[in-house]
C-alpha cells in the first residue's frame, strides 16, 4: 500500500454501500409469498467495485469514501484496507452513522436493487479536500457538481467519469457541464441515450464524443463501443456469452478495467476487449467487488479458451493477452 503522500496510479471518491446479493431467483418476489434462493453473498459495493477491481490488477489505489461505524461499515473498511490493499487514508469513519445497504435481487439475467440509508455526514468535496497526485481519477457523477475532479485534472490526472440511475428519470443535460474536466465518460446505453436524447447507442456515442476525449458506451451482454479523440481510434467489441449468476457491479468492473488498460496505453480495441472480458467474468460470481476477476481470473479464462475447439476467431481477438499477462499474475509493467 502506498504512503499517503506518494503518487498513486488511481484515486477514487464516491458513495460506498454494503451489498447484500440474492441469486437463483426464478422470478421476482410477490406480495404474500416467501421465496427461497439458491445463493447469497455480501461485501463492499458502490465505488468499492471500482477500487477493488483496480487493486486486483496491481494498480496502487486510494479511496476517499464515508464509512459508518456500524458492523457493515467496519466490515467494509477491513475488507478494503486489509484484504484488498486499498489506501483509505482519505476515507473517514463517522460515529453514529450507518453505512447504506443495497439488496440486489438477481434473476432473468439482470438484477433489481433496493437501497436503504442516509446521506453521508459530509459532502464528498469536503471529504476529499485537495486530491492527491494520481495518474488517473474516478468520479461518479450525480445531481450535485463536484469540485475535486477539476483539481485532480489540474494536477495532471486523467479523470474518468461514470454515472448511475437518475431516480427522477429526467436525465437533465446539466450533467454535461460536469464533463468539462473529464478525460472519459463511460455510461451504459440506456443512460447514454437518455442524456443525449438519441435513439441508438451509436448516435449517443457520437454526441458524447463532442464532450470528452474518450467516449464509451457499454451495451451489457452485447459489448461496448468507444471513440478516442486523442488517438483517432474507433472500436466496437461484441459481448461474451457467460452463465450469468449475478450482474451486480459488472458495469463498474468494466469501467475500472478500462481505466487500467488506458493507463497501460493499449490500443482502444484491446482496452474494450479487456474491460468487456473482466465484466463478463464478474457476472459468473456473486457481487460486484467480490467478483472482480483480477489477473488470475483473466489468465484462467485465456487458458480455458485455448482448449475449446471452434473458437479461433475469439482466440485471435484476445491474442493480445499473450503479451500482457504476467507470470505469475500481477500487474504488467507500466
Amino acid at each position: 500500500m502506498p504512503a499517503a503522500d506518494e503518487s498513486l496510479d488511481v484515486f477514487l471518491s464516491g458513495l460506498l454501500f454494503h451489498d447484500l446479493v440474492f441469486t437463483g431467483l426464478a422470478q421476482p418476489p410477490t406480495l404474500g409469498a416467501e421465496v427461497w434462493t439458491s445463493g447469497m453473498g455480501s461485501g463492499p459495493g458502490g465505488i468499492a467495485n471500482f477500487a477493488v477491481t483496480l487493486s486486483r490488477f496491481g494498480l496502487s489505489t486510494s479511496l476517499a469514501a464515508a464509512f459508518g461505524d456500524d458492523v457493515y461499515g467496519r466490515h467494509c473498511w477491513q475488507t478494503l484496507a486489509e484484504d484488498e490493499g486499498i489506501d483509505l487514508s482519505r476515507s473517514t469513519r463517522f460515529e453514529g452513522w450507518d453505512l447504506p445497504v443495497t439488496v440486489s435481487l438477481a434473476y432473468g439475467g439482470d438484477r433489481a436493487l433496493v437501497t436503504h440509508g442516509q446521506e453521508p455526514p459530509v459532502a464528498l468535496d469536503e471529504l476529499v479536500g485537495r486530491p492527491p497526485t494520481s495518474r488517473a481519477s474516478v468520479v461518479h457523477l450525480g445531481q450535485q457538481a463536484l469540485a475535486w475532479p477539476g483539481l485532480a485534472r489540474a494536477n495532471g490526472s486523467l479523470v474518468f467519469a461514470d454515472v448511475g440511475w437518475d431516480p427522477s428519470q429526467e436525465w437533465t443535460i446539466d450533467l454535461f457541464e460536469q464533463l468539462a474536466c473529464c478525460h472519459a465518460f463511460m455510461p451504459n446505453a440506456h443512460e447514454a441515450m437518455s442524456y443525449t436524447r438519441t435513439d441508438t447507442p451509436e448516435a449517443a456515442l457520437s454526441r458524447l464524443a463532442e464532450l470528452v476525449p474518450l467516449a464509451v458506451v457499454t451495451c451489457g451482454p452485447d459489448g461496448a463501443m468507444a471513440l478516442d479523440a486523442d488517438s483517432g481510434e474507433y472500436a466496437v467489441v461484441t459481448g461474451l456469452r457467460m452463465d450469468v449468476v449475478d450482474p451486480t457491479g459488472a458495469g463498474d468492473v468494466f469501467g475500472a478495467s478500462l481505466v487500467a488498460a488506458t493507463l497501460w496505453k493499449w490500443p482502444l480495441a484491446d482496452r474494450l476487449r479487456f474491460a468487456n472480458l473482466a465484466a463478463a467474468l464478474s457476472v459468473e460470481r456473486l457481487g460486484g467487488a467480490p467478483a472482480a476477476p483480477g489477473w488470475a481470473g483473466i489468465a484462467g479464462w485465456w487458458q480455458r479458451l485455448r482448449t475449446v475447439p471452434g473458437l479461433s476467431d475469439l482466440r485471435r481477438e484476445y491474442a493480445f493477452l499473450d503479451d500482457v499477462l504476467p507470470e505469475p499474475p500481477h500487474a504488467p509493467p507500466l
